[in-house]
């Protein structure tokens, strides 16, 4: 089973379109927007396992020489006084890109070896005894050996061939959204926090970034002017400089909201179809996406290899090996630490970030969750 269709251009779809190729598949990957998406929030990653992989990518150097370095955060009250310090050592982890430049750099990598087919997104997926038959939004249909879901905690595929969103995903209790904005707020990246909400500028996810408590919201994700009205409500008598903020938002281009969210889900494969990255094990600002998506790439490409195609060893083994070092994507969220939801709990958070003690532990937990998986070399 060699001919194989990956649905998403992001990190991890370039990444198994790599891998694949390199192990003698034919690769098609299709992605929904226009083009690769340039810029977007800053990823890392942390620890030993990530580092070989990319090592074994090899792209550690072109990381390297884009890395965006980590940025010291100051969080500040709502006359800018500053609180305590976010450190730039404790978002970055061992190496920072951004995620629109590492897309980039796997693109270049995989592109002359497969074929990629941007501004079209699968609508149907039939598996028969001798395949799956693919159709598109526009291009003809066709029949491949595989499908991999690569497209996100939203995935298009993952609804295809296991069902609703609904059943999967569960909605944590917050929003984010990232902004690119013109207006200079200051020379330092500043975090600001009324209960249940959070603003800041120039920190290593993007030039303006919001965290919110909220239930489910109704809105076009495709939609940017629907997105800046929920944010302005969210946001409204907001102190600090979030009025002026929420204006430069009004103002720009690129806008981006969603829920903070995390997939449920028991198995990675169905048939001839897995899951890879987000679209498996996701779970927003959870700090560990792109290198799950990484070594996810890896391991699901290997084991492919490994079993000369055939799917049903190939997934089991990927599931197998992956769900244990996963398990991180299950635990935690984002929300109630970047916008706690009492004032007493927005001070519990600020003390922690003046502990060395207890950031160096939650630093170390991080690199020993982003390690625990044994890399076989395929």
């Amino acid at each position: 089973m060699r001919n194989v269709l990956i649905s998403g251009a992001g990190i991890g779809g370039p990444a198994l379109a790599y891998w694949l190729t390199r192990h003698g598949f034919q690769v098609t990957v299709v992605e929904k927007a226009p083009a690769l998406r340039p810029g977007g929030q800053a990823v890392d990653f942390k620890g030993e396992t990530h580092l070989t992989v990319l090592r074994r990518t090899g792209i550690l150097d072109d990381v390297r020489r884009l890395q965006t370095g980590g940025t010291d955060q100051e969080i500040v009250d709502a006359n800018g006084r500053k609180l305590a310090l976010l450190p730039g050592a404790f978002t970055a982890g061992d190496l920072e890109i951004k995620r629109g430049d590492l897309a980039r750099i796997l693109y270049e990598r995989s592109a002359p070896h497969c074929e990629y087919v941007f501004g079209d997104s699968i609508t149907s997926l039939t598996e028969t005894p001798g395949g799956v038959q693919v159709t598109f939004e526009r291009t003809a249909p066709r029949t491949y050996d595989l499908v991999v879901g690569a497209d996100g905690i939203h995935s298009n595929v993952r609804r295809l061939a296991f069902g609703p969103e609904s059943d999967y995903v569960r909605h944590l209790g917050y929003y984010y959204a990232l902004a690119d904005v013109e207006e200079d707020f200051g020379p330092m990246p500043q975090m600001y926090n009324e209960p249940g909400r959070m603003v800041a500028t120039g920190g290593p996810k993007a030039p303006a970034f919001f965290v919110f408590a909220s239930g489910p919201l109704a809105y076009d994700r495709y939609d940017g002017e629907q997105q800046k009205a929920v944010l302005a409500r969210a946001y409204q008598g907001m102190g600090w400089q979030t009025a002026r903020i929420i204006e430069a938002v009004r103002r720009s281009d690129s806008v981006y909201l969603d829920s903070i969210s995390q997939v449920r889900i028991d198995r990675y494969a169905r048939g001839r179809v897995a899951l890879l990255g987000d679209a498996g094990y996701g779970n927003t600002l959870g700090g560990f996406g792109s290198g799950l998506a990484l070594v996810g790439a890896y391991v699901l490409a290997g084991e492919l290899a490994a079993a000369g195609g055939e799917h049903r060893a190939a997934f089991a083994a990927y599931e197998r090996l992956f769900k244990q070092y996963a398990r991180i994507a299950r635990n935690g969220n984002a929300g109630p630490f970047l916008a706690p939801p009492t004032a007493a709990r927005i001070r519990m958070r600020n003390w922690m970030f003046r502990s060395s003690l207890l950031m160096g532990l939650m630093t170390k937990m991080g690199d020993k969750y982003a390690s625990d998986i044994a890399l076989k070399s395929y």
